[in-house]
Formats: C-alpha cells, structure tokens, sequence
C-alpha cells in the first residue's frame, strides 16, 4: 500500500465455515464484517481503542456501508482486507475498504463506509479531536 502509512492499513482473514451461506460462498453480510473488523484493527494500531476513543469525547458510528461485489470467495480463501481512511469533514469521516483474494489479487468487494464522530458525553454529532486525525495522518475538511 502506497502514501500516507497512518491512514492505510490491511491484514488477512482466512474464509471460516460461518462465514458460508447456502449458495456455497462468503454471505454478503461477512463483507461488512470484514470492513468492520479491519477498520477496528487500525484504530487500535494507531492507539485509538474504544476506550482512546470514549477519553477523547467522541466515538465513531457508522452512518452508512456502500458496498459493490466483484466476485465471490469460498471457505478456505485467504483474503486481504485493505483500508484507507478519507480526509474528515465536519463531524464525519470516510474509510475505503478493498477486499482481495489473496492467491490471484482478484478484487472481491469494495466497501465506501460513512462515519459519524458523535459525542460520548452527549449522543450527538462533533467534530473529531485534532488527535485523531494526526493518528490517521489527515487534515480536516469543512
């Protein structure tokens, strides 16, 4: 992955039984799960836990998932799951996720997620303290 090393991140996932629906291949739902779990990974690389996060006043909440589907992948497949956080604005963040089957590259998914910086204190929206875009190496937009 190229640029900004604090805004990107990746790992791998192996495809698990669970992860199978009755079509034979990875449910459309895991794919979230793995934009998800990557996304927690990061943070929690770049120090901001869920307990980093709740010190700094705020906490990130999914607005909402966009996600498009290349190909499928079936129990076994070894995925890389990549993601790039956007630039902030205002009270909101965008993150990237790609997913890849690892033996070919083949893009299986891409996953454009909407978050919303919300007040632990006050449930409501707010701008992201100035130290968790130096974490992720962004500037603010807005």
């Amino acid at each position: 992955m190229e640029g900004n090393v604090k805004n990107r991140f990746a790992h791998t996932v192996s495809v698990a039984p669970a992860d199978i629906d009755e079509l034979g291949h990875v449910n459309n739902t895991v794919y979230l799960r793995y934009a998800e779990e990557v996304a927690r990974a990061h943070s929690e690389r770049q120090g901001l836990s869920l307990a980093a996060y709740q010190a700094l006043g705020v906490v990130p909440v999914v607005r909402q998932h966009r996600i498009t589907y290349f190909q499928s992948a079936v129990l076994g497949d070894a995925l890389s799951v990549e993601t790039r956080v956007q630039a902030f604005s205002g009270a909101r963040a965008g993150r990237h996720t790609r997913i890849y089957r690892e033996r070919d590259r083949a893009l299986l998914a891409e996953v454009e997620t909407d978050w919303v910086w919300v007040s632990a204190a006050r449930g409501r929206p707010t701008r992201a303290p100035a130290a968790i875009l130096e974490a992720f190496g962004v500037s603010a937009e807005g």
